[in-house]
């Protein structure tokens, strides 16, 4: 299982679609476990577990498609520490199920091996998701946030083609949320676009959503066979204003907004998306649970599936909802 959980990193580095910076997050409390009667140990509760799971595949990028069973807590060597073995194991595979054993403290709050990961913190809040603007239910238990590049290739297939299928397989049980992350270094009219989006987004979200769909399907056209970045921007200010207009917009407030070209809040979202271990776009949060890189569709209906679970709510049933052998690799862009 070592030797998984390592090759396990490199693989993601080679799936995930365009790449950049770092990670780290905060604190809190949480009920440490479930007792009996007389005291005796059940193990964690059900929402420690989702908390412990949630961790476990986030910081260690466990591929979807595996399951993540954790153990009772037993007593450890350690002082103000348990062990709880957690096993993992592919559905459907011959292998055998591995099982690793975590440190956990006492009180529930910090999971440890060789690194120490709070448990205190709901990765949801740390997100910089207020008022963004929101495709599918508003009123979703299961929320999946896109760190997204509006340059960025690979974005655009997760767009195109994952995301859609998505709000049809599961109606109105989700709600996506998209969080701009462009990566200038390898994509030059990103912040550019992304700016142009938010001025959108500051009036209309249909307008919003209009403008990042064309732009994931017409991003060759804006880069252009030159490409000259001042005709990518002019090409995106005019696609931003038909846009607007097409929304019935303010014209003047529009036109100010695009032509400032403020990037200060994109700025500042992309330090809280480090903050929480964004690197690479796309990279996506099913209600905190974290991957970066492409996915089929099996792995995505596996993550939305433990969300919805872990909400009381039963997913759709399918035959499509069957484990995947292995992620598809894709080198940076």
């Amino acid at each position: 299982m070592n030797r998984f959980l390592i090759t396990g990193c490199a693989l993601l580095m080679a799936a995930a679609g365009c790449t950049a910076q770092s990670s780290t997050a905060g604190a809190a409390a949480t009920p440490a476990a479930t007792t009996t009667g007389n005291g005796a140990d059940l193990g964690p509760s059900a929402m420690l577990e989702r908390k412990i799971e949630v961790m476990i595949r986030s910081e260690l990028n466990v591929p979807p498609q595996y399951a993540v069973a954790i153990g009772a807590r037993q007593k450890s060597d350690m002082e103000g520490y348990d062990t709880i073995p957690v096993t993992f194991s592919l559905p459907g595979s011959p292998s055998k199920p591995e099982t690793v054993d975590f440190l956990l403290s006492k009180d529930g709050n910090t999971l440890a091996r060789l690194s120490t990961w709070d448990l205190g913190t709901d990765p949801m809040a740390a997100l910089p998701i207020v008022g963004r603007p929101v495709r599918g239910n508003p009123e979703a238990k299961v929320t999946i946030v896109n760190f997204d590049d509006l340059e960025c290739p690979y974005c655009a297939r997760m767009h195109a083609e994952f995301f859609p299928e998505a709000l049809d397989r599961y109606k109105g049980l989700v709600k996506f949320v998209y969080v701009d992350y462009p990566l200038t270094e390898i994509h030059p009219w990103a912040m550019h676009a992304a700016v142009n989006a938010n001025c959108l987004a500051g009036e209309s979200g249909t307008a919003y959503w209009n403008y990042v769909d064309y732009l994931h399907t017409h991003g060759e056209d804006v880069t252009g066979p030159d490409r000259d970045l001042a005709k990518s921007a002019a090409v995106l200010d005019k696609l931003a204003e038909q846009e607007g207009a097409r929304d019935h917009l303010d014209e003047t407030k529009l036109q100010a907004c695009v032509a400032k070209q403020d990037d200060a809040k994109i700025v500042a979202e992309m330090k809280a998306a480090d903050k929480v271990g964004v690197e690479a776009t796309p990279t996506f949060f099913v209600n905190g649970e974290r991957w970066a890189g492409q996915l089929d569709e099996p792995q995505l209906w596996a993550m939305i599936d433990r969300a919805l679970k872990s909400e009381g709510i039963a997913p759709p049933a399918s035959d499509t909802n069957t484990p995947a052998t292995a992620t598809k690799s894709n080198g940076a862009n």
